[in-house]
């Protein structure tokens, strides 16, 4: 019989409705009942498409002994984290403190009263293996420790708490120093170029910091190559779908071949963002152009509601096996290839009999440049084998929901993984920085047409009563939107005002009614930055945090300082770069002592530093929109003060002379964007 989560909108939990575990959502009803039985909360977070909450799913939770046994003695709780990032942040900082690795799915003991984690993990096999207990021992141990050393548990908690508090602590500072972005700059190139670990992520936020920061380097090159030489990893890898478009999560090799095969609507939006931008800053690689286009179609045919907004995720399995979908055997080649057709695709991608992953190959392409028509007939031939014989890159693929859909629906091609369909403003509004970029770049109108459909889509239909929501589910939506989705929909509105001119006054006005609604409820008006939750939607939270360390995606603070700047510059309103100032000398401590947690908060405190306004004529503002400009805001001014410039270049609020020629106004802006280093 199904338990509760039957009735959630999540994907994720409902996939543990069939468990044997009488699962409760995150709420009043779950901590009511475990505080008056006083029982032991077990935690579990996850997502829908990560693949060992999926295998977790399947054994521990899935086994009846360890159910009975839970049932009896705990309170469960599970939560998507794509719905209550803030829990999972929260949480996942505890464990760490703990001296767990992070991870997913995240599980957690808390005790009832107060909520405060007393023993946490990751992944716990049902039987001891991977140097893990089996998870029933874990559940006895937890218990017998609970009941019989109680004393030891709420010292333990008071530590934890400290803790948090601590590593939550901003030390604000009376200025930062100018030299905090040299300084950032060479931490956050050791990220981008450090190959020792096994595993490869695409940690855009770093490499978008190292290429803004490039062109304070005239002379050399360094900065340049190594953002260059992240934005080739990613389009000619493995990471990359080369056969339909989209990339993956990341890779488990530092060779950038195997990817783990989850596909996130964020990775894609931020990655197309990342290396549309270096193709707008001059490397204008075939495979970059490429990749940019592969991914719309994929988003076109996989990814996209009929209403216009963007789904969230696809599994890393199908079948019951991870990455099927997407990796082809060398006796399937044979078949479908001629002997002078297979040659022709191994001469440009890794292929091989043995193949290099699980007898499979992934595709991982060698070279550079263009792909000839003959390979781009042979990587045809595997989308028709992948899709079905008579698809074509656009066309609407059916979107399996559940495992229902799995069963049921008649697969022309081979079996999909599940997608899950809820759409996530944030999410959604990276993908609209990551079109319109590359709209900047390539002209393709789909690109624009798909970025505006889903701020279309984000702006009337997302708020509930004045509030902005950040899940629809189908239609409706849903769940208190939190600092990120403010963030990144205002930095989404303010690239479309960059990139459609024409329309620039209307996506002006949005941001700044909504940056309004942002400042009113999330800004600390004690201190500065952004919470990651409203007052109200921080209910039974260990803390209020303010979030300003980037991992896979940018931070709040760092997205929400820049957006200021930016608003700023366009309506010389002072009030938006005091509002930035002092949210940098907030986080002035985090800054100055550790650049690599916060490679977004350097991208603002450079902007805040070097901010340039370009008012300019229609025609001068199309080739600066070809450009890439770090810094740079770009204005349509029919009425400069000279009627023979072609633009005016305003460095903070003050204005050089009129620039008479394009020469004139290039070098106005390199000295413009980089009077602070």
């Amino acid at each position: 019989m199904p338990n509760r989560l039957a009735q959630s909108q999540s994907l994720y939990l409902r996939k543990h409705a069939d468990n044997p575990i009488d699962w409760y959502p995150w709420g009043d009803e779950a901590l009511e009942k475990a505080r008056a039985d006083n029982k032991p909360i077990f935690l579990s977070i996850g997502y829908s498409s990560c693949h060992w909450c999926t295998v977790m799913e399947h054994e521990a939770f899935s086994d009846t002994v360890i159910a009975d046994y839970m049932n009896d003695r705990f309170v469960a709780i599970k939560v998507d984290r794509e719905e209550r990032p803030d829990l999972d942040s929260i949480y996942m900082q505890a464990v760490q403190i703990m001296g767990e690795s992070g991870g997913w799915p995240l599980n957690l003991f808390l005790a009832p009263d107060d909520l405060v984690p007393f023993y946490g993990g990751t992944y716990f096999p049902i039987e001891p293996r991977y140097g893990r207990p089996g998870f029933l021992r874990v559940l006895q141990s937890i218990l017998e420790i609970y009941y019989e050393r109680n004393h030891d548990i709420q010292e333990y908690k008071d530590q934890i708490v400290r803790n948090l508090h601590q590593v939550n602590k901003l030390i604000p500072v009376p200025i930062i120093s100018d030299e905090v972005l040299a300084h950032g700059i060479a931490k956050c190139a050791e990220v981008v170029t450090n190959r020792d670990y096994g595993t490869c992520f695409p940690m855009i936020p770093y490499a978008n910091f190292l290429l803004m920061a490039s062109r304070f380097e005239p002379e050399e090159v360094t900065l340049k190559n190594k953002a260059r030489q992240r934005g080739l990893d990613l389009v000619l890898g493995g990471i990359f779908d080369h056969v339909a478009g989209g990339w993956h999560r990341y890779t488990v090799d530092h060779t950038w071949t195997v990817p783990h095969f989850e596909k996130m609507l964020y990775d894609n939006g931020l990655i197309m963002e990342y290396v549309a931008n270096l193709w707008l800053s001059g490397l204008k690689e075939p495979a970059i152009a490429r990749s940019c286009e592969l991914t719309a179609t994929w988003l076109q045919r996989e990814m996209l509601a009929e209403e216009g907004c963007f789904y969230a995720s696809q599994d890393a399995d199908s079948e019951g096996k991870e990455g099927k979908f997407w990796v082809w055997s060398y006796p399937e080649l044979k078949k479908i290839f001629s002997t002078t057709e297979l040659e022709t695709l191994i001469q440009e991608f890794t292929i091989s009999v043995a193949g290099n992953f699980e007898e499979t190959n992934v595709l991982q392409r060698k070279h550079h440049g263009e792909l000839s028509p003959e390979v781009e007939a042979c990587l045809t031939k595997l989308f028709r084998l992948r899709y079905g014989e008579y698809s074509r890159p656009t066309d609407a693929f059916p979107v399996a929901r559940s495992q229902v859909d799995i069963r049921e629906i008649d697969w022309e091609g081979r079996v999909p993984p599940i997608t899950d369909t809820k759409a996530i403003v944030a999410w959604n509004s990276m993908m609209i920085s990551g079109l319109v970029t590359a709209y900047r770049a390539f002209q393709k109108p789909i690109y624009k047409q798909l970025a505006v459909n889903a701020a279309k889509f984000i702006l009337e239909n997302q708020w509930i009563e004045g509030l902005l929501q950040r899940i629809n589910y189908e239609g409706q939506a849903t769940v208190a939107a939190q600092s990120e989705d403010y963030a990144l929909l205002i930095k989404a509105l303010l690239d479309l005002h960059q990139a459609i001119p024409e329309e620039a006054n209307f996506y002006l006005q949005q941001a700044i009614a909504i940056q309004a609604e942002f400042d009113r409820d999330f800004w600390d008006v004690l201190s500065g930055g952004y919470f990651n939750t409203t007052s109200e939607s921080s209910q039974h939270l260990l803390l209020r945090e303010r979030n300003y360390q980037d991992n896979a995606t940018p931070s709040p603070n760092g997205i929400a300082i820049a957006n200021l700047v930016r608003i700023a510059s366009l309506t010389e309103k002072l009030d938006y770069l005091d509002r930035a100032e002092l949210a940098l000398k907030r986080f002035g401590h985090v800054i100055t002592n550790s650049p690599v947690a916060c490679p977004s908060l350097l991208v603002a405190f450079d902007w805040f530093r070097n901010h340039t306004l370009v008012r300019t004529n229609p025609e001068q503002y199309a080739y600066l929109d070809r450009q890439y400009l770090p810094a740079v805001m770009k204005r349509i001014d029919k009425n400069l003060p000279n009627p023979q410039a072609i633009a005016m270049v305003c460095q903070g609020m003050a204005c050089l002379e009129p620039a008479m020629s394009q020469e004139i106004c290039d070098r106005q802006l390199q000295r413009s964007t980089t009077r602070v280093k």
